[in-house]
């Protein structure tokens, strides 16, 4: 139920976005083209048919999201699959995507999960193929407001199966912090009362989450996508972070630690995840979340089928099987995030669980900025100037670290 590995999700490497001169947009629905998405794939046929499986599926994964029982008996859905499909799974847990980018261009992998921040990136390198959605029955199911979007699809075409979504949060503990806050200002103030006791996530794509706030509070820098931003919009927001520096008690990156830093009071106000609230309340820590007034970023993730999969037909049933109600539940439970299928909520042991996670809220999801991946070419739209890439970001995330 942990997200462990999840951590980095985004570094350096996604330079090889750059070069291969990718975008996209951070919201919406994607229906446009060469101009719309930023850069135009190499073509690659989708497969047409189903034929007999391979007897295996060579599978790079987030941690908890292709269970076998080694970790936890109770927990495997991958067994099942082998023994339904005769599809033997090779799993190999992937830290960050750009570790998944670069192993999926080795070609020895035929499905990645992968999310915003790596599914553009394969898409404009040509690692991954178009997907057959007619191939796969239970992709009738996902929730409408997951397809066709600008991290999974170019032109019209799907390039994945959706397989689940989280936002980053705003977490407080109700005994330290006395007015519940309702704003991202509550981390951002200079002023704040609980300088030293304030969390942040460490990586570069935390420089959206600054954006994003600056968006509102700040309406004349024109901020209409936080992983859209000019020079002008981009300072404001590296400089907005480099004052929030100063009141910071520890950036996380790793999950278990922050969840100690609230259980034992040392931090007392930051960025979370649903799933590190849910294991601090079954703690008895009193603490409380809220999805900012300004909206939040958040991850969706994607079932992509390699471009030189060696074995589609099993990588096909794979992505069918992960999606089914039953499955798709059970790795929600287990990892910590709302489905992708719309029938999991009906299979899942906690009958709650999907009202806790915002499954089925389609106006909740409309107020999270998924990850992507900044680029030159803005992703807004805008012609008329260039917008800060990626590799500048990571620049001036150690910057602002110190």
């Amino acid at each position: 139920m942990l997200r462990p590995t999840r951590l980095a999700l985004v570094a350096v490497a996604a330079v090889s976005l750059l070069a291969a001169g990718c975008g996209g947009k951070s919201g919406g629905s994607h229906h446009g083209g060469t101009d719309a998405a930023g850069f135009t794939p190499p073509k690659i046929p989708a497969l047409s048919s189903l034929g007999q499986g391979e007897g295996q599926v060579n599978v790079i994964a987030w941690a908890g999201y292709a269970e076998d029982g080694s970790n936890d008996p109770k927990v495997d859905w991958v067994h099942p699959f082998e023994k339904q499909t005769g599809c033997k799974v090779n799993t190999k847990v992937a830290g960050t995507s750009d570790e998944m980018v670069n192993l999926m261009k080795t070609g020895q992998y035929d499905v990645v999960s992968a999310s915003g921040d790596a599914s553009l990136r394969l898409i404009a390198s040509g690692t991954v193929a178009p997907v057959n959605t007619g191939l796969v029955p239970n992709y009738a199911d996902i929730f409408p407001d997951l397809k066709n979007k600008p991290w999974n699809s170019v032109d019209g075409k799907m390039y994945g199966i959706p397989h689940g979504r989280g936002a980053n949060l705003l977490m407080w503990r109700t005994d330290k912090v006395k007015q519940a806050p309702d704003s991202w200002g509550a981390v951002f103030d200079p002023n704040s009362p609980y300088k030293g006791h304030i969390t942040a996530y460490d990586s570069p794509i935390y420089i959206a989450d600054a954006a994003l706030y600056l968006s509102t509070t700040q309406p004349a820098l024109g901020i209409k996508d936080p992983y859209a931003l000019d020079q002008k919009q981009f300072d404001a927001a590296v400089n907005l972070l480099k004052e929030q520096r100063k009141i910071v008690g520890e950036y996380w990156s790793d999950y278990t630690k922050t969840l100690q830093s609230f259980k034992s009071g040392d931090t007392v106000l930051g960025t979370t995840w649903q799933v590190i609230a849910n294991q601090a309340l079954a703690a008895k820590a009193p603490v409380q979340t809220v999805l900012p007034k300004e909206g939040s970023t958040g991850w969706s993730d994607t079932w992509m089928v390699g471009a030189k999969a060696q074995h589609p037909n099993c990588a096909y049933k794979w992505m069918d099987w992960i999606v089914s109600p039953k499955v798709n539940a059970q790795v929600a439970e287990y990892f910590g995030e709302a489905p992708s299928n719309s029938k999991a909520c009906a299979e899942t042991s906690d009958k709650t669980f999907c009202n806790t996670f915002h499954a089925a809220d389609e106006p909740y999801w409309t107020k999270v900025h998924y990850w992507n991946t900044p680029i030159t070419q803005c992703l807004d739209g805008r012609k008329d100037v260039k917008c800060v890439d990626y590799a500048k970001w990571t620049q001036a995330w150690t910057q602002i670290k110190g």
